[in-house]
């Protein structure tokens, strides 16, 4: 991931994910919870792996990765990319010379229709 991909991540999710300091400990910042959520999310490492690469507790891990999911879908869940009618989509297809393309489309489901035998 770029690092202004990150940034821009790390930016949109700050409202949800914003603490404050207090006199017991230093609030975990943004961009480092959102490094330990996207690090044990995109790797099969356990908490305590994670935790041992970013240098906090196994406990702190799950409670990160379960904010960051809790933002995401909370603030970016809004912001999907959908198609719309995937049958208009595929009938565009077709007449274009392109028949039977809809698998193509990314992130759609398309039920297969059997046979009758």
């Amino acid at each position: 991931m770029h690092k202004g991909t990150f940034m821009e991540l790390c930016n949109l999710l700050s409202p949800a994910l914003k603490c404050k300091n207090t006199k017991m400990r230093a609030a975990l910042t943004v961009e480092k919870q959102v490094a330990i959520a996207l690090w044990k999310l995109a790797t099969p490492d356990s908490y305590q792996s994670v935790g041992n690469q970013f240098g906090v507790g196994k406990s702190t891990v799950g409670a990160a990765v379960m904010q960051v999911a809790n933002a995401i879908t909370e603030l970016l869940l809004s912001r999907v990319v959908t198609l719309g009618n995937v049958q208009v989509i595929v009938d565009g297809f077709a007449a274009m010379g392109f028949p039977n393309c809809g698998g193509v489309i990314d992130g759609t489901h398309i039920p297969i229709l059997a046979l009758e035998h």
